[in-house]
């Protein structure tokens, strides 16, 4: 197949410029139940950050959260200071994504952020409240995730989050509510391009979001695999990159890069081994453990009522396939 020529990637790429700037435009004047999603600036990356973020899993206990609440209390009987707190604001603060198509994306047509990360974070916020829309939804980038929940100005993080034991030396973690996988976007008309591996794409340019697992393994695999690592704030920038020929391929999750793959026909997910097993854990701040075990009760609700199952056939069925069972939770850390 011939490569598509580069003046036309660059007018593709336009195109996605021009997109991010509406999306940009339209979280300036949309709500969210009643709130204004709101951007925020990138803070100093923290120590572990700069060092860069083990791959997903790396430990035993990656996984292993609190032991869930027998039960959901009733706000009104709630003592934690921690969850107090956010009752008494009158909503939770989640910081989530405005351009991961199918987890956190804004719609062009009604300027409201949506996905599979939002309908959860809806769904904390009704279990908190008796109203999904008492929720603040803070757009962030994967940079952002740790410092924020460090510094106390978001309660929890809902934002396709691998859960690592690097992380857990930051922040607290929710028990997984999703299992994806690291892999590669690549060009459609790069050879064998379903099958595409770090060691296929040797030699040539690979972006992965600042802040992420996803770049931070490629930082480890690029001197093995002659990989030259580019960055960018976020998957949309990476496709950004790609577009105007500043990069070759682009890895992350699986169900990242299926939400590239929608928006760009030239473009393929590799279905070979994924690099990383990913699970995907809501991240609030280390101290909130409560919280944690709040969220970890109602996540069980939340999938054993169906919902888990109804909101991935939404967001996911169509490009993903038939909705797996969801994770099984790992309880007991201290």
């Amino acid at each position: 197949m011939t490569r598509r020529p580069r003046a036309v990637r660059r007018a593709r790429a336009g195109l996605v410029t021009a997109g991010a700037a509406l999306t940009t435009a339209a979280l300036a004047a949309c709500s969210s139940g009643g709130y204004t999603p709101t951007a925020v600036p990138t803070p100093r990356p923290t120590a572990t950050q700069a060092q860069g973020n083990s791959p997903a899993a790396s430990c035993s206990t990656a996984t292993q959260s609190y032991d869930p609440l027998p039960s959901l209390p009733a706000a009104d009987s709630i003592r934690d200071a921690g969850l107090r707190k956010i009752l008494d604001a009158g909503r939770i603060r989640v910081g989530v994504s405005a351009d991961t198509y199918l987890f956190g994306s804004t719609n062009p047509k009604t300027g409201a952020i949506e996905g599979f990360d939002i309908d959860l974070a809806r769904y904390v916020a009704e279990r908190l409240f008796g109203d999904p829309g008492k929720v603040q939804l803070v757009v962030i980038s994967a940079a952002d995730r740790l410092p924020l929940l460090q510094s106390g100005r978001i309660d929890m993080v809902a934002r396709n989050f691998s859960m690592t034991c690097d992380r857990w030396d930051d922040i607290a973690f929710s028990a997984e509510y999703y299992r994806s996988g690291q892999t590669l976007l690549v060009s459609s008309d790069l050879k064998d391009a379903e099958n595409a591996t770090f060691a296929t794409v040797k030699g040539l340019r690979v972006c992965a979001p600042t802040g992420t697992s996803s770049l931070a393994l490629l930082r480890q695999q690029a001197e093995r695999y002659d990989l030259k690592p580019v960055d960018a704030p976020n998957h949309t920038g990476c496709l950004v990159r790609f577009q105007q020929g500043e990069a070759d391929a682009i890895t992350g999750d699986d169900t990242v890069l299926a939400g590239l793959a929608a928006q760009d026909p030239y473009t393929v997910v590799s279905k070979a081994k994924l690099v990383t097993t990913e699970p995907y854990g809501l991240g609030v701040n280390k101290d909130d453990v409560y919280l944690a075990r709040y969220l970890n009760r109602a996540i069980a609700e939340y999938e054993s009522s169906g919902r888990w199952k109804k909101s991935y056939d939404t967001w996911l069925a169509d490009t993903l396939g038939q909705a797996p069972a969801p994770p099984t939770p790992r309880y007991g850390r201290s």
